[in-house]
Formats: structure tokens, sequence, C-alpha cells
């Protein structure tokens, strides 16, 4: 059996870091992995966010066979979402074209699993940030949070079409937050602890 490699991808107020959390807490051997890029968002910023992916798959790479889970809140399709959204002077799809065919030639059981709301407007209730820290460069909204849902669930739906036959893709409604975990426990139940 494989290890699972599990990326978690979503707009903000998906839920990704309450699953992450549940399967890094409930699956055995399993590292968990936060990325949060870069926020150089000029042309310059494309070189940084290449030699950060570029080390990410290396990684993966590199514990192909270690009998390690992996799991990742947010990875290079997060770069995908944002540039297609404009929040960035550049393209970066001729890298998520090369980076999606390295992830499924990788040796994992590969899930890419994309968190969404079908009642878009518990993002209100999920972006409320009173009493939590604040980024000043980052925009919570509900039209930022809906916008970047539909381009990830775009991503799913190409991925899907292209036939990449090691990427399990993985729609996944977080409205009633117990629903998501059932599903990743039926999914992974081999490998809990």
């Amino acid at each position: 059996m494989r290890p699972a490699l599990i990326i978690i991808e979503g707009a903000q107020g998906a839920g990704k870091t309450t699953l992450t959390d549940y399967i890094r807490n409930s699956m055995a051997y399993t590292n968990l992995y936060r990325l949060s890029g870069h926020s150089d968002s000029t042309k310059t910023g494309k070189a940084k966010s290449k030699a950060m992916f570029d080390s990410v798959l290396r990684h993966m790479k590199d514990l192909e066979n270690q009998d390690l889970n992996l799991v990742f809140d947010r990875t290079f399709f997060s770069e995908e979402v944002y540039t297609r959204l404009g929040y960035k002077e550049y393209s970066f799809t001729d890298l998520y074209e090369i980076y999606l065919k390295q992830l499924n030639d990788l040796d994992y059981d590969i899930y890419f699993i994309v968190l969404y709301l079908e009642d878009v407007e518990l993002f209100r209730q999920r972006l409320d940030r009173t009493g939590k820290a604040k980024v000043d460069y980052a925009k919570f909204d509900i039209m930022n949070s809906i916008n970047q849902q539909n381009t990830y669930l775009q991503l799913a739906d190409e991925i899907q079409d292209k036939g990449y036959k090691n990427i399990k893709v993985i729609k996944l409604p977080t409205d009633d937050k117990k629903e998501p975990k059932d599903v990743i426990y039926n999914l992974f139940k081999d490998k809990w602890k």
C-alpha cells in the first residue's frame, strides 16, 4: 500500500485548516505542511514561486518511499488560482502545467481535495475576523472567496478532463462540518491511528 499525498485546496473560509488538522491528528505517520506563499505579486514574484514549488515537489519526491503520508494545506494550485484571478501581475499556467505532470508522476496515492460551500452565505460567517489576528494584505471578503471557490472547482474539472490517472479529484462540500470528516475517514480509514 502506497502512502497518501493529500492536497487540500479551497477558498478562504472553506475549512482547510479544520480538515487538515483533523487528518494530521487522525492518520498515522502523517506530516502536515501549511504553505502560505509569498507576498510579491509583481512579475519578480513568479521566480520566487518557481523556487518555492520546485523545492516542494523535490521534497515530495524525496519522501516517496518513506512510508509517510503527506498532507498539504495549499500548494501550487493556489498560485494558479490567484494568478487566474488577477491577484498577481504574472501568469503561472506554464509552471502549473509542469508541476501538475510532476505531481501525477509521483509514487503516492494522490488526492486533490477541493473544499467548497454550497451555501456561499456561510462565507460571511466564516470570514468574520473579529477577535482573530488580522493580516493587512489578505482581503477576507465574500466575493473574493466565491471567485476563488469557482476557480478551484474549475481546476478540479480540468484535472479530471485532462485524464491525470494518478490524481484522484474530490470536490467536498463543507457546509456541514461533520460530513467532510466522515468522507475523509471513509477514504483513509485503513491509515487511521
